[in-house]
Formats: C-alpha cells, structure tokens, sequence
C-alpha cells in the first residue's frame, strides 16, 4: 500500500537529517575536529549517524586518502564496500581501530613529499618552475635524464643531463629514488640523496615526475601526496603539445597516444589540480602542502 502523504514526507526529511548529519561527521573527520577512530568509538545505535555512515566514508574523509587508496584499505581489512560502521563485526573492528590508531600516530608535518605528474605536455614543467621561482620553502627536485636539453634548459637547475653510462653507474650505485624510460625514448630518474636531506631537515619537497616514477615512489613513500595535473581539456593538451614544437608529428602522435593511457589513470592520485593557468595551478599544488609557504 502507498503510505499517507505525511508519513511519505516526513520519510522524506528524515532521510535528508540523517544524511546531513553523516556529513557533518565527515566534515568533522576531515577538518581534524574529530579523529576518526573517535566516530567508530562512537558508532553505537545512540548515534545513528556514526553508526550508520559507510566504512569508505570514513576512511575517505581522512586528510590525504583519495578513493583508489581507500579501496585498497578496506580490500586489505576485509571490509566489503557497502559495510557501514555499526554494522561492522568484532574482528572488523578490531582491526579497523588499529589502522586508524596507527595512521594517527603518522600525521604528517613539514618535512613531507609531494609528486606532481600528469600526462605529456599538461605543464608540469612550467608549474614546477612557478613554484620554485615563487615559492622558495619548498624545494624541488632536480630530475636526472638522459635526454639533450631543450632550448632554454640548464644543467643542474631544470635537469642534471648525463650520458647512459653515468645514469646506469647511478642506478648500479643506488642512487634513485625512482627512475623510468619514458615514451619508450630516454631515462629520467630522481637522484634520492638530497631528497632524504631535505625531509630530514623539515622541508617540503616537490617532484615533478612521470606516472610510473609517482608508482615508484608511492611505494617507498607511503604517505607521498600524488597529485595529478590536468589539462583543462582534450584540445587544449594537444594544442599545447603541437604548438610547443619540440617534436616531429610522428613523435606528437606517440605521445598523444601516451596522454590517452596515463589520462586513465588519474584516479590512483591523491588530488587532482586543472592546469587552466599556471599561477593558480601551482598555487593549489603548493596548498596541499602541510604548511603552505607564501610566495
């Protein structure tokens, strides 16, 4: 039977309260208000929304966790995606609380690494440049490549270009952090040294490496920020990548090619940022900073 229209709207008002109130929870977590193992200590049948807001949720509103890291969490506790917090059972929570306990105790503080990648010709380059003519805390790390500069480039500040057989002897001795052949063409890799200096020393750092470098370095990095830059638009990119000139067409349309497989995967990134202008993208870069230094 259909229910009296009064019950159908005060249904109705219920279920926004309730979804309101699971926001405000997130909200909670995510400002840092309220920690997160605090909402599942308090997922009881007394506080509906904790109990009743999904384990991802609150997993996802954790500072610095996008979605593809949140799926492999809850795949690594054993939780099923549609699992809401007081649903959970006593060995779920159990482990639950310990990763959240645990990821507490890992705030992160200055001294943090932050990977900015993003598909061919988006501008990583020219964001990193602003950022480090700009922004003089945070330190950017300077890429060894085997390839010949550009116009314009110099060595030691936009690259370290070496030949192959110094880049194998630096790869034989240990020396990267991450290294890659790109576009099936010529190696780029992170020289790992002054990076453990910096973080060491409380600096932020910021590296501006291809997708499979950010791979690398996730899994040496855990807590690495992954932030993937954008073109505002499929036209756009390749406007930028053929009006550049730095490449012959059949080289633009491997590349092209490229753009459309690394534009796919964009969702292993913490944080994604729009390159419309380069001012505004390297401001958003540098807010995702623990402490966001003025320029």
């Amino acid at each position: 039977m259909k229910p009296p229209e009064v019950d159908r709207i005060a249904g109705s008002r219920a279920a926004v309260a309730a979804r309101r109130a699971r926001a405000e929870v997130k909200r909670q977590i995510a400002s840092g208000e309220r920690t997160a193992s605090e909402v599942l200590d308090a997922a009881t049948p007394d506080h509906p929304a904790e109990s009743t807001l999904r384990v991802s949720e609150l997993i996802g509103s954790i500072p610095w966790l996008g979605p593809t890291r949140t799926a492999r969490i809850m795949a690594e506790l054993g939780i099923s995606p549609s699992k809401r917090v007081g649903g959970l059972g006593v060995h779920q929570r159990k482990r639950l609380r310990e990763f959240l306990v645990e990821r507490q105790k890992r705030k992160l503080e200055p001294g943090s690494l932050v990977v900015l990648a993003g598909p061919t010709a988006v501008g990583k380059g020219t964001v990193s440049a602003h950022i480090r003519d700009n922004y003089p805390d945070v330190l950017l790390s300077v890429s060894a490549t085997t390839r010949p500069p550009r116009p314009g480039e110099i060595d030691g500040v936009h690259y370290y270009f070496v030949s192959d057989d110094e880049f194998d002897r630096m790869i034989e001795a240990g020396e990267f952090l991450e290294w890659a052949t790109v576009h099936n063409a010529y190696r780029y890799g992170t020289p790992r040294g002054p990076i453990t200096l910096a973080l060491a020393e409380g600096k932020n750092v910021l590296l501006e490496i291809d997708i499979q470098g950010a791979r690398q370095v996730r899994q040496v990095f855990p807590e690495a920020r992954l932030v993937f830059l954008l073109p505002p638009s499929w036209d756009e990119l390749v406007r930028r990548l053929t009006g550049r000139g730095t490449e012959d067409a059949e080289e633009q349309d491997r590349r092209l090619r490229t753009a459309m497989e690394e534009l796919a995967m964009q969702d292993e990134f913490d944080f994604k940022v729009v390159n419309v202008n380069v001012p505004t993208a390297a401001r958003e870069v540098v807010e995702l900073m623990p402490t966001s230094p003025g320029a």
